[in-house]
């Protein structure tokens, strides 16, 4: 009976773990619900933004305080921008030391070299020519290739108002003016600065001493002293170097600079300076160059307009009815109104160079080689 009883029970457990297992098999499974597979996104390679790199070849010493000082000032806006590069080299003389150095950066591969003498200019284009990948800016020039454009400024804007303010201050009627080079560039300056100083004074005259040099400060000092000999009571001047507004300053009379603020060298005689402002130009044309909107066989002649040309703080001894009306003058050409060389225009002999109401093209200005009423001195 217990060997019944125990077998009963052993079949018992052995129905109960069959019921159980096939319980088991027939119950659903629950599932997951299945991922997406993931897709990969194809990123396309990233290239590195080109770094631009931008040369500068000046006539004169950084620290002169002039026109390469101006220049310098420029290119170190370009140097701040993080896609570009800067290199310079100073000093360099018009001529075949010039086409050396513009060639040497060519072959370091520049991407854009920037020439900033007007004796530059056929060696750029000669060195273009054997380079045609690279590209090239010459300043205050006027000859042109596929790979190279000029620019300058309107310099002459800022002459004009110096001249207001010369005008108004002198006492003997006679203001010299120590000059460059007798090319258009200095010619229209003078020209302007004359119509300014007449435009206050119409008995002035403006006296013109050539030295034939962008930077030699003991001749353009010596040229100076020899227009305070003549009487001369304001020196202007067209080089790079204050030397001019030194023998001012010694003589007791008063002085015009250029290319920069050049008070703290004759704080007692200058009056205001006309002044370059090339930051604009060189960052707008390295962004073409990246950009690749960049052309050659262009001129580019900005304006104060634009901001690359305008005149220094005049001086405390300047009264300020004359402050007031060169302040006026200024607003008008900012605004675009440039009538400085608007018609009639008369040259040394009293010949109309320009007829009463008309206003020379750019052309007319940019070859201007005669001297207006006004000025003593010749062009050559």
């Amino acid at each position: 009976m217990k060997k019944m009883l125990k077998m009963f029970g052993v079949s018992a457990v052995c129905m109960m773990l069959m019921l159980s297992l096939f319980a088991c098999g027939e119950a659903p499974q629950e599932k997951k619900a299945e991922e997406p597979a993931k897709v990969e996104e194809a990123v396309a390679p990233t290239e590195e933004p080109k770094v631009i790199k931008a040369g500068f070849v000046y006539v004169s010493p950084v620290g002169d305080a002039g026109y390469s000082y101006a220049h310098d000032l420029g290119r170190q806006a370009v140097e701040a921008l993080d896609y570009a590069t800067t290199s310079f080299v100073e000093a360099v003389p018009e001529g075949a030391d010039s086409e050396r150095v513009i060639r040497n950066m060519a072959r370091k591969g520049f991407d854009i070299i920037f020439t900033t003498s007007f004796g530059y200019m056929d060696p750029t284009l000669k060195v273009a020519k054997e380079f045609p990948d690279a590209k090239f800016m010459h300043c205050s020039g006027f000859k042109k290739a596929a790979n190279v454009s000029n620019y300058f400024g309107r310099i002459y804007q800022a002459r004009y108002l110096t001249g207001l303010v010369a005008g108004a201050m002198t006492k003997t009627n006679k203001l010299g003016y120590v000059a460059a080079f007798p090319i258009p560039e200095v010619i229209r300056g003078i020209n302007a600065y004359t119509r300014g100083v007449r435009e206050m004074n119409p008995n002035a005259e403006v006296r013109v001493v050539w030295t034939k040099t962008w930077y030699d400060p003991a001749l353009e000092k010596d040229a100076a002293k020899s227009l305070l000999d003549a009487g001369c009571d304001v020196i202007a001047q067209h080089q790079d170097s204050p030397a001019p507004q030194e023998a001012a300053q010694e003589a007791g009379v008063y002085s015009v600079g250029y290319n920069s603020d050049m008070t703290s060298f004759a704080p007692k005689a200058h009056l205001t300076s006309a002044i370059w402002n090339w930051g604009p130009v060189y960052v707008k044309t390295v962004e073409q160059v990246r950009d690749g909107s960049w052309q050659g066989d262009q001129s580019v002649w900005w304006s104060m307009q634009d901001g690359v040309v305008d005149i220094a703080p005049m001086g405390p001894m300047v009264p300020e009815d004359v402050k007031t009306l060169v302040n006026a003058k200024r607003a008008e050409l900012v605004a675009g109104k440039d009538s400085i060389f608007t018609g009639p225009v008369k040259n040394q002999t009293g010949e109309v160079m320009i007829a009463e109401g008309v206003v020379p093209s750019d052309g007319d200005l940019l070859g201007m080689n005669w001297f207006v009423e006004g000025v003593v001195g010749n062009v050559n």
